[in-house]
């Protein structure tokens, strides 16, 4: 019998009017050095749009416990409750000080899958994390050194090893990360902020990047690798604990710090849908400009189910929007 709760349909096409309305807010604070300014009109705006799509979700990777964000919060109910039931993951902006600094890559990022297939980090918020394309698909180990997963990618893709390219999060904690890249003599792309676009760049054709590697955010993770379902490449994680006071959580909420987390362990379903807007330009998509009367933005729009992969520009017309919005879209 047929699952009644799998979308049949693409709700990514619906998904990205959430995240073309969180880029639009949030890219009129782009280098106002105010991070929170710029994540509060993004989840406004987000939210808003997210309780049009027919779907019943329930927000497993969101802005934090309902008492800590009063919007999109873990556990909170999204969608206009008349469609399937999904887990959704949010970020309105991965890359919020790159978007307070004025730096490229910052996006908006919203995925979906069917109840029950996330991996719900709860709270351990880092995560060790290796991604790659299609080409290298069931050929990484993260228990492995970092040379021999280079060697792999290298062999996978046809090329030399110093010819690889891994983008990097520019962090402390990736030193030796970095320290055992260099040994191999690969090239390293290193980049401030939001690893999402990181791993989607690892795993998309044309980006100039190979593979994603280091320490970044568990909930970032868990974005990135319904996206990465999409592309047909591939991921793995290890929770990362900062401190002893993040080992005894972990412990408490029963999460084993040593499991190597695959691609299906982080979204068990392929039917996954994801949705990223650009806000400011970056590697990976276009962000916002502001033209008379209106913007233009760029979106990425996939399909893990089908495969599908859309590029997406939007013309936004304020007069228009304002008449069905009463204001609150721009």
């Amino acid at each position: 019998m047929r699952n009644e709760q799998v979308p049949d349909r693409n709700i990514a096409m619906e998904l990205v009017r959430t995240t073309e309305a969180a880029s639009l807010a949030a890219a009129r604070w782009m280098g106002r050095g105010d991070k929170n300014g710029a994540d509060g009109a993004a989840v406004d705006a987000m939210r808003m749009m997210l309780d049009t799509v027919d779907m019943d979700g329930l927000i497993v990777i969101g802005e934090g416990e309902k008492d800590e964000a009063p919007m999109l919060y873990n556990g909170e109910r999204v969608g206009n409750g008349r469609g399937p039931q999904v887990d959704v993951a949010v970020d309105p902006i991965d890359g919020t000080r790159l978007l307070s600094l004025g730096r490229p890559n910052a996006l908006s990022v919203v995925a979906v899958a069917p109840r029950g297939t996330m991996f719900n980090p709860r709270d351990i918020f880092y995560m060790d994390k290796i991604a790659v394309g299609p080409e290298a698909r069931g050929m990484i180990d993260i228990s492995a050194p970092v040379g021999w997963n280079i060697d792999q990618v290298a062999r996978a893709k046809g090329i030399a090893v110093n010819e690889v390219t891994v983008v990097v999060l520019d962090r402390d904690r990736n030193t030796e990360i970095v320290d055992a890249i260099r040994e191999t003599q690969a090239r390293i792309r290193f980049i401030t902020d939001g690893d999402v676009a990181g791993a989607i760049m690892a795993a998309m054709a044309g980006t100039g990047v190979d593979m994603l590697l280091g320490i970044g955010g568990s909930p970032e993770g868990v974005v990135s690798a319904c996206a990465i379902k999409s592309l047909e490449g591939d991921m793995q994680g290890r929770l990362w604990p900062r401190n002893d006071d993040d080992r005894r959580l972990a412990s408490e909420r029963g999460l084993d710090l040593d499991r190597v987390l695959t691609l299906d362990d982080l979204v068990s379903s392929d039917d996954v849908f994801f949705a990223a807007s650009g806000i400011t330009t970056g590697d990976l998509l276009k962000g916002v400009e502001y033209v008379p009367g209106g913007a233009t933005s760029e979106s990425l729009v996939m399909r893990g189910r089908t495969g599908t992969i859309r590029r997406i520009q939007t013309e936004h017309h304020w007069r228009k929007l304002e008449r069905i919005s009463g204001g609150r879209y721009t």
